[in-house]
């Protein structure tokens, strides 16, 4: 239900070249280009995300999307396991590429439940640089416990529907299905 976004050690490195690339030290021409390869028009990938139990970092879930250009197309799935539900707060990482500079980036999630919105969340991310590849970790606390649904329920019936932005201008957005197995 809460969220606060964290800083991985990727972002904190990042911040270093933010702050070279705004004094002009490294020059735009020579900006790194890694993990920017086959990438869309909107110039993002997301390469991997991975979900773990925010107290003990127990790895619960993982997916390289092995098809990156799909990511935008269709609606994805997800097989994660049932006892993230009962987890206290999830630790979500997300590591993504970008083509371009993106000044003010940030997310919004919405879970839908048989079409109909039940929670949004937002994430800001802040600075991306043109051709950077990043991790983002957000944590998410669970609701009471009183208040959660059962896996029988969520599973096959919710969608997240995920939408990236810089500032107000929508980049991309997807949709996830989840199966809670």
């Amino acid at each position: 239900e809460i969220s606060r976004d964290t800083m991985s050690a990727e972002y904190e490195a990042s911040q270093k070249k933010v702050a070279e690339w705004e004094s002009g030290e490294i020059d735009k021409e020579d900006a790194p280009t890694q993990g920017t390869e086959s990438v869309p028009d909107h110039g993002l990938r997301i390469n991997w995300m991975s979900m773990t139990d925010a107290r003990t970092g127990e790895l619960l879930w993982k997916d390289e999307w092995s098809n990156v250009d799909k990511i935008w197309d269709t609606e994805l799935t997800a097989h994660v396991p049932c006892r993230i539900l009962s987890c206290k707060a999830v630790s979500r990482d997300i590591n993504f590429s970008s083509v371009h500079q993106i000044k003010h980036f940030m997310v919004v999630q919405k879970v839908l439940l048989n079409d109909n919105m039940i929670e949004e969340w937002k994430f800001v991310f802040g600075f991306v640089i043109p051709g950077s590849t990043n991790t983002w970790s957000s944590t998410i606390e669970a609701a009471a416990e009183d208040k959660m649904l059962p896996a029988e329920i969520l599973s096959g019936n919710t969608v997240i529907e995920t939408t990236f932005f810089d500032g107000e201008k929508e980049i991309c957005s997807n949709r996830v299905r989840l199966y809670y197995d």
